[in-house]
């Protein structure tokens, strides 16, 4: 059996007796313990480059980003992939997350799935995974089966790899070649990694994907002009991008959305018939 006494996300919290402690204690103790992830997630900015810089050189050439992992790391990885396509409107096979136990885990558990060594490489399989492709593990403990199975087989098959996890020198920081070791210690709850780990994860998740999407090219100064316009919502807020940057009426704004039907495309057209329409 693993001593889990190594991992410092298994370690014991540094609060005890939770059920007697008053509310109003109870949540400025977790808010306490909230404030230093991002503290250690700044300690990890040299790994994160790393990686981002290969990701952007991999999908300028064709390639994909891939995450894989278990529980509540798998469900961040969905999260963050699933809102790339909306955010900087690019296709949906762009960016892939994989959790062990399949779509259902993503809503309710599948007992035992993390366990399987070998699940996947047979996932990523079914997507053609190749050697132009990045692939990340996320997992808290830097142990999870799923994780490292598909892991392995990645480097077997020359993929390049990375990952995101939260104890130092873990099997999984030490199969990839691009680690990223979020150290953020014992959790308010002992051993519920949701909670300052999964903030973590997620964070890094954030700084992954956007900055991956700024370098190429899907941020405007600071706008989304490529965002999917989904809702009406977004399409206020495409309307209002266009005032701003161009100058124009609100009118104005709202026919040329619907005429290109995206906001870097109205401004590249404005942009090249602004002489004509003087």
């Amino acid at each position: 059996m693993e001593n889990l006494n190594k991992q410092t996300t298994e370690s014991t919290s540094h609060y005890d007796h939770l059920e007697k402690m008053p509310l109003r204690e109870l949540l400025i103790n977790m808010n306490k313990e909230d404030k230093t992830v991002p503290f250690a997630v700044e300690r990890c900015i040299p790994q994160i480059e790393r990686l981002v810089k290969v990701i952007v050189e991999k999908m300028k050439n064709g390639g994909r980003l891939f995450y894989i992992g278990a529980g509540t790391s798998g469900r961040l990885g969905i999260v963050d992939a699933s809102e790339c396509p909306p955010t900087f409107g690019v296709p949906h096979d762009w960016v892939i997350a994989l959790i062990a136990g399949g779509d259902g885990a993503i809503r309710k558990a599948v007992e035992f799935a993390e366990d399987s060594l070998e699940q996947a490489w047979k996932d990523l399989c079914a997507y053609h995974v190749s050697d132009k492709d990045v692939v990340i593990g996320i997992a808290a403990s830097g142990r999870t089966p799923y994780v490292l199975g598909g892991i392995k087989a990645c480097n077997d098959n020359h993929i390049t790899t990375g990952c995101i996890t939260c104890n130092a020198n873990t099997p999984l920081a030490q199969q990839v070649q691009y680690p990223i070791e979020v150290i953020t210690g014992p959790e308010f709850v002992t051993g519920s990694t949701r909670m300052k780990a999964g903030t973590a994860q997620k964070l890094v998740l954030n700084m992954i994907s956007t900055s991956v999407m700024i370098q190429l090219g899907k941020i405007k100064g600071n706008k989304m002009v490529d965002m999917h316009l989904a809702n009406s919502k977004l399409i206020n807020r495409a309307i209002r991008m266009l005032c701003e940057e161009l100058n124009i009426s609100h009118d104005d704004a709202q026919k040329m959305l619907s005429q290109h039907g995206n906001v870097r495309k109205a401004i590249e057209w404005y942009n090249t018939n602004k002489k004509n329409m003087e």
